[in-house]
């Protein structure tokens, strides 16, 4: 699914070079649950911006389910970004004048798929998440958990070849939080590959591996049995 080999991102501070990424070489396969530690300036946030196609590296490679996406034009990477990728934030990143289902049928619209098929596709996806019964409802009218829901919904919507949590969890209280991993741990029973960045090892625990960082090197990288939480039908 994930195949990057020697990847180095190199900034300029101050006029300086700075490595957040020393020749970094990681494979994820399809249907894994990955989370990715490490403390600040650890390089994390920053190979995630580089596997969600965010933003490019300085050398290495890069082949994301198949497709070698090293040295593509920023619209070429786009359209692979919109096919291959959902993402979920720390923050939502929802629209706050549009309603619960329009928030999941945006990536929809782009993909010029037809009215009727959004938004069954949409309310299927909402429906997955436990918010069948929000359609409607603004995004202010929503909770902080039930926000998150709507992000991960929309950025299932599509379908996506693998889903990228940037700390998910990090605005939520510890009952919301084991509802999104609940959440996470269902699609991935159901095939979904997911690559989630935390600095709490208590959300890394509910992963299968753990890939640790530091100072832009990939110091360990284990598999693990993961804690998981019982199934249910969100409230």
């Amino acid at each position: 699914m994930i195949e990057i080999t020697d990847i180095e991102k190199i900034y300029r501070m101050g006029g300086e070079p700075l490595k957040a990424l020393d020749k970094v070489s990681l494979s994820i396969k399809e249907g894994e649950f990955t989370s990715i530690m490490g403390p600040s300036g650890s390089g994390k946030s920053t190979l995630m911006n580089i596997l969600g196609l965010l933003d490019r590296f300085d050398s290495g490679t890069y082949k994301l389910n198949g497709t070698d996406v090293t040295g593509l034009s920023d619209s070429e990477l786009a359209g692979i970004r919109n096919k291959e990728i959902g993402f979920v934030f720390q923050s939502f990143n929802l629209m706050a004048r549009m309603n619960v289902l329009e928030n999941v049928m945006l990536p929809l619209v782009y993909a010029k798929v037809p009215a009727k098929e959004r938004k069954k596709r949409a309310t299927e996806a909402l429906e997955k998440v436990g918010l069948g019964n929000r359609l409607y409802h603004l995004t202010n009218e929503i909770s902080g958990g039930q926000k998150q829901r709507v992000a991960i919904a929309r950025a299932i919507v599509n379908k996506p070849s693998v889903l990228m949590a940037d700390e998910p969890t990090g605005n939520l209280d510890s009952k919301t939080t084991e509802d999104i991993m609940r959440i996470f741990q269902d699609l991935n029973k159901e095939g979904t590959t997911i690559v989630m960045v935390t600095h709490e090892p208590e959300m890394a625990a509910y992963t299968k591996r753990i890939v640790y960082f530091r100072d832009g090197v990939l110091q360990k990288d284990e598999n693990q049995e993961p804690k998981t939480l019982m199934s249910k039908e969100a409230n």
